[in-house]
């Protein structure tokens, strides 16, 4: 299928077999391991997943590729929708280096740039996008990891934290201060090899939610980055990443809306099975009604999501988009939240086991009100739009 003849409903029939066949394998070993098995990352490369909307001018898809081209941004988030109702730590790892690293570069950087990185990504070499760290997540103005300008190109010192994919990745979409000559320090973005000297990439850290994708501490000590490496003009750090923002959190808010789907079918799928008082528990409204609320909401969310990813694909810019990809990103982590703990229930005892899907979605649910802007940010953001301040 070309992105010319993308249509949402056959890419999706696509997607759902790939995932029944590659992500569903190995599921509870990679989160008990908390790594990304070799297994789904060659899967993943042969289905041309690495560079889903990167075109055939930086690389040729193998045989094996679900799609023949690139297809547009409603094809990326369809992906990671389909991935998150099996597994959302492979679907994290899929977003952010779709979305945060391959997309950011497609759209700020040079031809050169492209030309070195779009074809390793596509086929292998994972991108990672470092932005947070220790004392500045959200508040961007609190970075301190610096990029002082030398003769040979920018020395890059810094702490960047909570970094997916930073224990796979061969390259960093990196935001750095600047200097101006008055100086002021303006947030700059730069491509950096993660086998350079100087930089140092922890263990991954442990955690409840997508344990499958990695999540690491990068130590930058006197780095040197040649001036090709800065992504588009100097001090256009904060543009750059609020466009990954934006475009990230339609990107999370579809990741939440597949584990809300993912819920609602385990636990759907259980309820028609699950005998009580000689009924299905199906038939009891304790049991049914939740289960409808969430598939009520679903359904007004989805086609929202997937208008603010055509409106991506027309052009509207991330300043315009932003307090809608707010919105969906917010609505989506809280409904996953709820999704999640309705399947739980609907499950009983078995909601906790191990042996059960639900309880690993319940819990990769819950990192969705976190990352990529917490739900205060977001209901922050979306007051201050409201009422103009």
């Amino acid at each position: 299928m070309s992105k010319n003849g993308f249509s949402l409903k056959s890419a999706s029939d696509v997607l759902k077999q790939f995932c029944q066949q590659a992500v569903k394998q190995n599921i509870a070993l990679r989160d008990q391991q908390q790594y990304l098995d070799e297994e789904i990352k060659q899967s993943l490369i042969d289905a041309g997943l690495m560079g889903i909307e990167i075109n055939r001018d930086y690389f040729q898809r193998s045989d094996k590729a679900l799609f023949d081209d690139a297809l547009p941004f409603s094809g990326a988030v369809l992906m990671i929708q389909e991935v998150s109702k099996v597994d959302p730590g492979v679907a994290v790892f899929l977003h952010v280096h779709n979305i945060l690293f391959n997309k950011i570069l497609q759209q700020f950087g040079s031809d050169s740039q492209k030309s070195q990185w779009l074809p390793k990504v596509a086929t292998g070499a994972v991108g990672a996008f470092a932005v947070t760290e220790p004392q500045a997540g959200s508040d961007l103005s609190l970075m301190e990891t610096s990029a002082k300008r030398i003769d040979a190109g920018y020395e890059i010192n810094g702490v960047k934290t909570w970094i997916t994919n930073a224990g796979e990745a061969q390259v960093m979409l990196l935001i750095a201060n600047t200097e101006l000559e008055c100086g002021r320090k303006v947030p700059s973005a730069f491509l950096v090899d993660t086998a350079l000297p100087g930089i140092s990439i922890s263990q991954n850290i442990p955690k409840m939610s997508v344990r499958a994708s990695s999540t690491c501490r990068v130590t930058m000590d006197q780095v040197i980055v040649p001036e090709s490496a800065l992504v588009g003009a100097q001090n256009q750090g904060i543009d750059i990443a609020n466009y990954g923002l934006c475009m990230g959190r339609i990107g999370i808010a579809a990741q939440m809306l597949g584990i809300s789907e993912g819920a609602l079918s385990l636990a759907v799928e259980y309820a028609n099975e699950r005998v009580a008082f000689k009924h299905k528990t199906s038939e009891f409204q304790g049991v049914s009604f939740p289960l409808a609320q969430v598939c009520a909401e679903v359904s007004v969310l989805k086609p929202f999501i997937y208008q603010l990813a055509k409106k991506a694909e027309l052009g509207h810019s991330s300043t315009q988009l932003l307090d809608e990809a707010n919105k969906a990103k917010l609505v989506a982590s809280q409904l996953a939240d709820r999704a999640t703990s309705a399947a739980l229930e609907t499950l009983g005892g078995n909601g906790v086991a191990l042996d059960y899907d639900v309880e690993k979605l319940f819990r990769d649910a819950k990192v969705g009100k976190i990352y990529e802007g917490t739900v205060n940010i977001l209901l922050r953001s979306i007051a201050s739009r409201m009422f103009n301040c």
